[in-house]
């Protein structure tokens, strides 16, 4: 029910935000959702305003709700759009970065990983986190 309250364009953002921790102090179980269902929201309705500041901050919360979720750190890198670079590189590796030391499954973070830094022309570092992969990889195997 409260997913329709969060597609409610008549409601402004700080608005959907406070509704939204409100649920998720009162209902725990629901957080992890609830966080990704407002990171979803403000990716599609609010990106244009805010860069994915919004998103960013609600995909940070769901991770931080479920530390071993790979996707709150996949959707993050979803949402970046690399000819204006917002949410910024910066941003999206600091947090999937973050993410390889608490996520299950660590070869598809160091997978995303690898591709942002090929989008943005940065070679090295995009061969590192596949070889990184790779490793883990045959380590599985």
């Amino acid at each position: 029910m409260y997913r329709l309250l969060f597609w409610n364009t008549a409601l402004r953002p700080d608005e959907l935000c406070l509704f939204g921790e409100k649920l998720a102090k009162e209902f725990p179980d629901l957080a992890y959702d609830t966080f990704m269902w407002l990171a979803s929201v403000f990716e599609a309705t609010y990106s244009s305003y805010d860069n994915f500041e919004l998103a960013m901050r609600y995909y940070r919360k769901a991770a931080k709700t479920k530390p071993d979720e790979v996707q709150p750190y996949l959707n993050a890198a979803d949402c970046h759009e690399p000819d204006l670079n917002i949410p910024p590189l910066y941003w999206l590796v600091e947090f999937l970065k973050l993410g390889v030391n608490q996520v299950a499954d660590k070869k598809t973070l160091l997978h995303r990983l690898s591709y942002l830094y090929q989008m943005h022309g940065d070679q090295k570092q995009a061969d590192f986190y596949r070889n990184l992969a790779d490793d883990i990889g045959r380590s599985q195997n």
